[in-house]
């Protein structure tokens, strides 16, 4: 069974792009452009979540950061390792407040998405 990573990130573009490069290596891939789809978190079952730190999804007053932290504060979401997207310049900043696992800059290449994936993850399995 492929690891599965769960992509929530709000602009089409990087989404859709982080998902084909994902799925080429090997992974499967759940994506959302809305934070809505962490209630369904227990059937989805991801390896890794990674998560935009600025969603433009107005259901929730959350960012990324605070998103992350609260996956990380709930038992039973805390083993997921969560990376922050970001274009910030103090994403690193952002990443350790909020308890994730790490980070990773936009605009960022295939190889460190891969990379990133691969460090939380192990390598994509058939």
């Amino acid at each position: 069974m492929a690891k599965k990573v769960l992509v929530i990130e709000d602009d089409k573009d990087i989404r859709d792009t982080m998902t084909y490069a994902l799925e080429d290596a090997g992974y499967e891939v759940v994506s959302s452009e809305t934070a809505r789809v962490l209630k369904r978190l227990s059937d989805i079952s991801p390896d890794i979540i990674l998560l935009d730190n600025w969603l433009t999804d107005w259901s929730s007053d959350a960012n990324g950061q605070q998103l992350s932290k609260g996956l990380k504060s709930d038992p039973e979401t805390s083993h997921i390792p969560v990376v922050i997207v970001s274009a910030v310049s103090n994403i690193k900043e952002i990443a350790e407040n909020g308890l994730a696992d790490g980070y990773l800059k936009k605009p960022f290449d295939i190889a460190d998405l891969e990379a990133v994936v691969k460090k939380f993850t192990g390598p994509p399995t058939p």
